[in-house]
């Protein structure tokens, strides 16, 4: 996979969101596919309500529809590999969207249970876990930034649950700021990109890469002020497929180190909660952290540069250990 086939996958990536995001985007405001505030939340955010939402279908599309695409013209595209991240794509963006049909559109504003979205994410992580399984698929765990590995076995198929449920809630935590998931998420996928040309896998690069493209083509739409949010129908996606990509490129912890963004947002949220119920204390003004943030005086746009910089810092830095 040249430099050249790259810019040209993420430049059509880009393009297709974009042109798909144009058509979209009127079509929800028409349906009034609006977005619903928290009365909890910041009050600036109560200026956003009516914001379209289920933003997420517009990237979801443009990275099938490319992928289908380039299948046509690269044979190596369309592996067991790819079809069971296109898999983990769209299953989760399907439970994603039932979340976001049921609170937008039929007004029930606690959309799926979380056991029903559990249920959901588990089925699809297993059946991901026995596609792979098919094929050759190594068991073991690398530690970061060692030559380390652990086997866990028949325990994998727990630990690739818990990966793909994990991240997948952590990414719609952190989905909380115009252009926040959008921006992280780019630089995420495109670190994973540069691993699978890195270990010689192109089809999984090809693919992080085209999600990469996506993302870039949805902030057109979604820095501030947004036009419209990716809701669960995008952030549930996003956060299980990243997490598959970890997996398939053998690099699993080293997605807490590309994320730490996300995992940040969820220790803000584990260590309030567990911090008010043992002691009727807040350690956070509002969690995730993000919230924090804002409620301490910073403008939204500082806190999105800034986590912006902290995830491609914490992409950038493992790539360079790797290659030098």
């Amino acid at each position: 996979m040249t430099l050249v086939t790259t810019i040209t996958v993420i430049t059509v990536s880009f393009i297709l969101t974009a042109l798909i995001g144009t058509a979209i985007i009127p079509l929800l405001r028409r349906l009034k596919f609006g977005q619903s505030i928290r009365e909890e939340g910041p009050a600036a955010h109560k200026k956003k309500a009516g914001t379209p939402t289920m933003g997420g279908l517009i990237f979801l599309s443009s990275i099938i529809i490319t992928m289908l695409v380039l299948s046509y013209i690269y044979e190596e595209v369309l592996t067991t590999q790819t079809i069971v991240l296109m898999i983990v794509l769209a299953g989760f963006g399907v439970i994603g969207f039932l979340d976001d049909f049921i609170i937008v559109v039929m007004k029930r504003n606690l959309g799926l249970t979380s056991i029903q979205k559990l249920i959901g994410q588990i089925v699809i992580a297993v059946l991901a876990y026995f596609l792979l399984r098919m094929g050759p698929f190594e068991t073991t765990v690398l530690i970061p930034f060692t030559n380390i590995t652990i086997d866990l076995g028949i325990i994998y198929v727990a630990f690739l649950i818990f990966w793909l449920v994990g991240f997948s809630n952590a990414v719609n935590l952190s989905d909380g700021l115009d252009g926040l998931v959008a921006g992280t998420s780019t630089v995420a996928f495109a670190a994973f990109g540069v691993y699978g040309l890195i270990y010689e896998q192109h089809d999984i690069a090809m693919f992080a890469f085209v999600v990469a493209g996506a993302m870039l083509g949805f902030l057109l739409f979604n820095m501030k002020p947004a036009k419209v949010f990716m809701g669960d129908t995008g952030s549930l996606a996003l956060g299980g497929v990243l997490a598959m990509l970890s997996i398939l490129v053998k690099q699993e912890l080293l997605l807490l180190v590309i994320g730490i963004v996300y995992v940040i947002e969820t220790l803000s949220v584990m260590i309030q909660v567990t911090s008010f119920k043992l002691t009727g204390k807040r350690v956070f003004k509002m969690s995730p952290i993000h919230h924090h943030f804002e409620l301490s005086g910073w403008s939204e746009w500082k806190i999105v540069i800034v986590f912006w910089g902290i995830a491609f810092l914490a992409s950038i830095l493992p790539i360079l250990w790797e290659v030098m």
